[in-house]
């Protein structure tokens, strides 16, 4: 026991001074992880460490694919449905076919059942490598919004897809029809258990009194029952979780308080960091496990076969990705779609971003030693070791070419939105109006009467003026923001440093004290770190 809690507490030391180097050294945390877990389990007497699939499924995936569709935009989500689910679901199965024929087709001994369950495995790609990558780059908010809505959905159709071959592969026997119909109704079904799981928790939240602190934890636990529940009736605990969480965030103004959603988002943050920190240090770590478990097998001929499959995994997505442009720009002529004309440049960049993660080798792990006849699986090894190589070549190549790709095709944002801040500012301005007229309107004898009232009334005048020049400031050149970003931030370190000396004094309570701390804390936050 001593000893596990050692290794957890020394991995989590490990990820938290790997992420500090690769942000000095500019290169995204996924990537920089996984290369340094391959670098950590080269030194010699380092301890291998393998991984358990269970505790992938039941641990991390859940928290991890809940606080993804929390944080998506039901809105964009649905303006780009067409080729999110093109994505999720038709390129899943696309690669997993192409995966399947050329696998059976130049690996020795390698049936079509066995070419799909590989096929399974390698097909979803990685939404948190892909967004951590394209963190701090200029790209376009539909190409984000498309990836983050690709990822909630395709590791539901790739387990799925995993499954019916595993089973396949087991039993000795495969029917299109039926496992066609199966994908459908535990796609269905696991939508349904993660809506009447969420319905259950709103009802918990809405009418139940909870304190800030038991709100948080429920949300900590919703996504668990989602996926259990789910997993115990035979259908997706993946597409469980993602609709009830989906529900959920979006009537989160009515179930949470103020303070429970500041509160969470940080907690969450911080959950969400220690998780997918664990992940890819655990993948980089589980090389020397995959290696010796190769066996009698030539690395040579693994290895041709390995980069084999990963030509046809990124081949594939570029090829289905650019005729979803090509037929888009065709079939719009007829119906309604989100862009009629979406060209080649943001295509590209979706189809580039297919780097693999934690769900394709924890579904490696979890296929069994051994089939119902006793025998060895075949080829368990060589899966492993191509997923492995899949996960590595997309995830280090691709992640570390991306922001070449970007800047060389040059994408500009079609959609031509405002600025964040612009943005900010509009909505800021037209909820002050909102509120100055609620006063002007049915508190205008307060205002007279009440010294508290009017200031209030004068405060929000005050903040219409302010918001309006500053909006109207956000027209001016880059140059002079940046001078004004550079103001503020003094400015606020200003009131850090005369807060710390007013905590000294005894007239000051500890309590207000924090209280203004946070206040500035916020105010640098929306400063430095917009909301997105």
């Amino acid at each position: 026991m001593h000893q596990t809690l050692l290794l957890c507490l020394g991995l989590m030391l490990a990820v938290s001074l790997f992420v500090m180097l690769g942000q000095r050294l500019r290169i995204s945390a996924p990537i920089f992880l996984v290369l340094s877990g391959l670098a950590v389990s080269l030194v010699p007497g380092i301890p291998q460490i393998a991984i358990d699939p269970e505790l992938i499924f039941l641990i991390f995936l859940p928290p991890l694919l809940y606080e993804a569709a929390w944080f998506t935009s039901w809105k964009e989500f649905w303006r780009w449905r067409r080729i999110i689910i093109v994505l999720a679901f038709g390129l899943v199965i696309v690669t997993a076919s192409a995966v399947a024929y050329m696998s059976s087709a130049f690996i020795p001994g390698f049936t079509l059942a066995l070419g799909y369950l590989l096929g399974g495995i390698i097909s979803p790609p990685d939404a948190v490598a892909a967004t951590s990558v394209l963190k701090g780059i200029n790209v376009s908010k539909r190409s984000i919004s498309i990836l983050e809505g690709e990822s909630l959905v395709n590791d539901a159709s790739s387990l799925v897809v995993f499954r019916f071959a595993l089973a396949a592969v087991l039993s000795g026997s495969f029917v299109w029809q039926t496992a066609a119909v199966d994908f459908m109704l535990v796609t269905f079904l696991g939508i349904l258990v993660g809506l009447a799981i969420a319905g259950v928790f709103y009802v918990i939240h809405r009418y139940l009194f909870t304190t800030t602190r038991v709100s948080i934890l429920l949300t900590f636990m919703a996504p668990y029952f989602m996926y259990l529940t789910a997993e115990e009736f035979h259908v997706s605990g993946v597409m469980a979780v993602v609709s009830g969480g989906l529900f959920l965030s979006n009537h989160s103004h009515k179930i949470l308080n103020h303070s429970a959603r500041i509160q969470g988002t940080g907690m969450w943050a911080t959950v969400v960091f220690a998780l997918n920190g664990l992940v890819f240090i655990l993948i980089g770590l589980e090389l020397p496990v995959i290696i010796s478990a190769l066996g009698n097998y030539s690395k040579m001929d693994a290895v041709l076969y390995a980069l084999m499959i990963t030509s046809v995994v990124i081949v594939t997505r570029m090829a289905v990705v650019l005729f979803s442009s090509v037929f888009t720009t065709v079939i719009g002529r007829w119906i309604t779609v989100a862009d009629r004309n979406p060209g080649w440049r943001g295509p590209v960049i979706v189809g580039w971003a297919g780097m693999r993660g934690v769900v394709s080798l924890a579904s490696a792990l979890s296929i069994p030693l051994t089939l119902n006849n006793g025998q060895a699986f075949p080829h368990r090894n060589l899966i492993l070791f191509i997923t492995f190589v899949v996960i590595l070549v997309t995830l280090v190549f691709q992640g570390l070419t991306l922001p070449f790709v970007i800047r060389k095709i040059n994408y500009k944002d079609p959609d031509n939105r405002p600025s964040e801040e612009e943005q900010e500012s509009a909505i800021r301005l037209k909820l002050l109006k909102v509120a100055l007229h609620e006063l002007e309107e049915r508190y205008a004898s307060a205002t007279e009467t009440n010294d508290l009232v009017r200031n209030l009334k004068d405060r929000i005048k005050s903040d219409v003026r302010l918001t309006k020049h500053h909006l109207d400031s956000l027209e001016c050149d880059g140059k002079k923001i940046a001078e004004y970003n550079q103001i503020m931030n003094e400015i606020i370190g200003v009131k850090r440093r005369e807060l710390h000396r007013l905590r000294n004094r005894e007239e000051f309570d500890d309590e207000i004290i924090r209280k203004e701390e946070a206040r500035i804390d916020l105010e640098e936050e929306k400063m430095n770190h917009p909301i997105h």
